[in-house]
């Protein structure tokens, strides 16, 4: 029985388009973290606002520096786990 010897550029071909593909699936978890990450800050957030307001111990426009300090330590997590 003959061996079937594929070119060269054949198997270099399917090696490339391997190695892409695992490094797109690494690709699209690390965007799925970072999607994750921003959408609890998104509802951390939002409930910090919310007990600031109830315990009424700041002024709303302190409420709200407090939501955004949030909203934005969440986004550069996210931005750590992305790049």
């Amino acid at each position: 029985m003959p061996v079937t010897r594929f070119p060269v550029w054949v198997v270099a071909l399917c090696l490339t388009v391997s190695a892409g593909t695992s490094w797109a699936t690494e690709q699209a978890d690390q965007r799925r973290a970072a999607r994750e990450v921003r959408q609890e800050t998104r509802q951390d957030s939002r409930q910090i606002k919310q007990d600031c307001r109830a315990a009424d111990q700041q002024y709303n426009t302190q409420c709200r520096q407090d939501k955004r300090q949030t909203k934005q330590q969440g986004r550069e997590r996210a931005r750590d786990i992305k790049y």
